[in-house]
């Protein structure tokens, strides 16, 4: 195992070979200067069940999509996940370019197995529908009328694993669900480091050599292809950036042999400087440009965080020296109806509502999840363990061996240069593995990184991940950074949490889980809570750097025929209570305008007949007020009792009498001053409807997905949290419903999964209770 010591600097690429990122008077763009071309639109695409030969269709008719694209949009409840043989194909007109320039078709992701031809030429295969791939096509530059096509397999394979999907806790889905891009270059060209596939090397890779406050020197490795038949001189320059003014420059003049590809290393110096943390995620832009004589051959813009990790000999962890526990959860990237076929906005618009639900980190589960969704948490300041596809599937064939090596290494690849991440997850989830298998995962995480942390459920990775179940049955001290994986939904859900059961002996098996619905009711949401409360305490016990709570969003499983319901969001993204209770847990003094943050309080209760007596408050703040109808129940502060005492900030709890509908108000102060308010109105039959469009920080734009919701409402405009009012939405303009069946409320919200289309300019969604005309509500998009 390797010391644990970890200095990095960190990016991501914003848009690689963007020219408007670099303002240069004195240098000209060259003739042949490089570009990113999207290839999303108009694909033709058909389906089959049934395994085929070659790329030929069957009697279908072809169908008109875009990317991202999934090839069945499901049910809300997903019993059989389409599985299949997707085909795809796409016209493009390549006259434009030179037999100077080298193109490349690349995939950001496509599901599962995926074979590529270029007219009738194979170009090849990958296998794992997680990762980018990419081929070379500079053969066909000047050419107008080019085909290509992709068939895809989405069957069960022994070789990238995992379970089959029956016996799959997840689904994966299908289709050409990420974006597909023409990468335009020019004879001398900054590469891709996946499509390089050499250790440490291919594209930008940026380490730091030392850190601190006043002084970061930085590390550049920039690996460059000369594809042209004679040496070419060219000046190596990388700029960096901070909001908007240049802090560094450096240059390097070089000598790039007649086709031949190199890695080449510059160094730069950043005084005072600003450094990334979760709770000032500062970035910078680095300027990468390939100059000759007057013209800029190739250029690169990237942001980077500076930032360094490291865990001290109690194995705490300290984020730029400061000694940190890292709250977290854990995340399926599903939506439903469309699976993994999302946007990036969408992927924003999550690590937002992570970020907003008091959340610091994330373990991306079970598989690498889209550039997108990491560039999101990098702004946001979400920090991450990065993992390889994996969940109780090992196999001791080569061939499936080789398969993970090369995906940890590609994963390593896209995402090395990510501020966020902490950790590489190299390792089969709650799989055995043997120790040369995992040896040697462990070493492709050193030679890809060199000091970067692995981390495996197994202990002899860097980083020991495990989950509270397990812990509850086998826990010994840890002797290296520790980390509860997984807590609050198995051991819950299996009855085995360690608790006074019989204390809840009135309550069914059923409402003793974590596993609750949106619509399940105030007793079984408040369950939850307590389950999600002892279950976080209990971790703030062991040695722990950080915690995940199992999961974020409720998510479909191809094991079972019910929703996997331990989020703390719904589906569809509606927070139940236990999103409340992790926000109370963050610091009040942490305040962003690009997510809900600062002093907060929520009262946990319908308030409504049946409804609990004991009213929780969850807040982060000192003292919280309860009024009933303007008088007021109580001023109390925090109840530290055996599932509180470790937390940040226990909840408040409030005894009324007896219920009297009617108005429940909370106040929450801090240092005697008002900081938040929180009103629960006894709810009433719903007599009008409200949309909300849920951009989350990120407005709608063509190709994307967002969720609308329409919240019944009575007649005073308070909440009605009805169940199963059947709801009737219809579009008008360039949008469409995705949900394929009828759309019910649950706790008031009817909620609807719209597609913005190519070329969407604007329109409106309407909203209407089924055979109640009065109750209908229109908003623009």
């Amino acid at each position: 195992m390797r010391a644990i010591a970890f200095f990095a600097i960190s990016l991501f690429t914003l848009a690689a070979c963007q020219q408007d990122k670099i303002k240069v008077p004195s240098q000209t763009i060259a003739e042949s200067a490089p570009a990113i071309v999207s290839l999303n639109q108009d694909w033709q695409f058909q389906r089959s069940e049934y395994l085929q030969d070659s790329i030929e269709p069957s009697d279908s008719k072809w169908q008109i999509v875009q990317l991202p694209h999934t090839p069945k949009v499901e049910p809300l409840l997903v019993n059989e996940q389409w599985q299949g043989i997707a085909l795809y194909r796409k016209s493009m007109d390549l006259s434009a370019y030179s037999n100077k320039q080298n193109l490349f078709v690349k995939f950001e992701g496509a599901m599962n197995v995926a074979e590529v031809w270029i007219n009738d030429t194979y170009l090849g295969k990958h296998l794992g529908g997680y990762l980018p791939f990419q081929f070379d096509i500079s053969n066909y530059a000047g050419q107008s009328n080019v085909e290509l096509k992709v068939k895809l397999n989405n069957l069960d394979n022994w070789v990238t694993g995992p379970k089959p999907m029956h016996l799959l806790d997840f689904n994966t889905y299908g289709g050409l669900y990420r974006d597909v891009n023409l990468i335009v270059e020019g004879p001398v060209y900054i590469t891709d480091p996946v499509y390089v596939n050499e250790a440490a090397s291919g594209g930008i890779f940026v380490t730091t050599e030392s850190i601190d406050k006043n002084e970061a020197k930085i590390k550049v490795r920039t690996h460059i292809q000369n594809s042209s038949p004679t040496e070419q001189p060219i000046e190596l320059v990388q700029e960096l950036w901070f909001d908007g003014q240049r802090v560094s420059i450096t240059s390097k003049s070089l000598s790039l042999d007649a086709t031949n590809a190199k890695q080449h290393e510059q160094e730069i110096t950043v005084n005072n400087a600003r450094l990334w943390h979760p709770d000032h995620p500062h970035l910078y832009t680095l300027k990468t440009q390939i100059r000759q004589q007057d013209q800029i051959l190739d250029v690169d813009s990237t942001r980077i965080g500076i930032r360094q990790f490291t865990f001290n000999e109690k194995h705490e962890l300290l984020i730029n020296g400061e000694v940190t526990f890292l709250r977290g959860v854990n995340r399926h990237q599903e939506y439903p109806h469309l699976g993994y076929a999302t946007s990036p906005n969408a992927d924003y618009r999550d690590a937002v509502k992570i970020k907003s639900a008091g959340f610091d980190y994330v373990r991306l589960s079970h598989y690498p999840h889209s550039k997108a969704f990491m560039d999101a948490a990098d702004e946001l300041g979400l920090v991450l363990v990065d993992a390889i596809l994996g969940w109780q599937y090992y196999s001791p064939f080569p061939e499936f061996q080789q398969q993970i090596f090369q995906t940890c290494r590609d994963l390593l690849r896209r995402d090395r240069n990510h501020a966020s991440v902490l950790a590489w997850e190299c390792s089969l989830n709650e799989s055995w593995m043997p120790e040369d298998f995992i040896s040697e995962l462990d070493g492709i995480v050193e030679a890809e990184y060199p000091g970067a942390f692995s981390a495996g459920w197994q202990p002899e990775y860097d980083i020991y991940l495990q989950a509270r179940q397990h812990r509850m049955q086998h826990y010994e001290e840890p002797t290296q950074p520790y980390n509860v994986s997984e807590y609050g939904d198995w051991e819950y859900y299996a009855q085995n949490a360690g608790l006074n059961q019989d204390a809840w002996g009135n309550l069914k098996e059923e409402e003793r889980t974590s596993r609750q619905l949106l619509g399940s009711g105030e007793k079984r949401l408040l369950q939850q809570a307590t389950n999600v409360q002892e279950a976080h305490n209990d971790n703030l016990s062991t040695p722990a750097y950080s915690d995940g709570y199992w999961v974020m969003f409720d998510y479909n499983r191809g094991y079972a025929d019910d929703l996997e319901a331990s989020g703390i969001s719904s589906i569809y993204r509606l927070p139940k209570y236990s999103y409340y209770f992790f926000q109370s847990q963050r610091s009040p003094k942490i305040v962003s305008s690009q997510y809900e943050s600062g002093p907060m309080v929520f009262i946990a209760s319908d308030w409504k007949v049946g409804s609990s007596n004991k009213v929780r408050v969850f807040s982060n703040s000192q003292k919280v007020e309860l009024y009933l109808n303007g008088q007021l129940v109580g001023s109390n502060t925090p109840t530290i009792d055996s599932i509180s005492k470790h937390l940040a900030h226990p909840p408040f709890y409030f005894s009324v009498p007896e219920f009297e509908a009617g108005e429940l108000v909370a106040k929450a102060y801090i240092d005697d001053k008002l900081v938040a308010t929180h009103k629960v109105v006894t709810p009433s039959d719903s007599s009008q409807v409200k949309l909300h469009i849920d951009t989350a920080g990120k407005p709608i734009v063509e190709n994307d997905v967002v969720f609308v919701h329409a919240e019944l409402l009575d007649i005073q405009g308070n909440p009605s949290l009805e169940n199963g009012v059947e709801v009737n939405f219809v579009v008008s303009g360039g949008a469409e419903v995705v949900n394929p069946g009828p759309i019910v409320t649950k706790r008031g919200f009817a909620s609807a999964l719209i597609k913005l289309k190519r070329g969407f300019t604007g329109g409106s969604i309407r909203a209407q209770v089924t055979g109640n005309p009065a109750m209908t509500a229109e908003i623009k998009l």
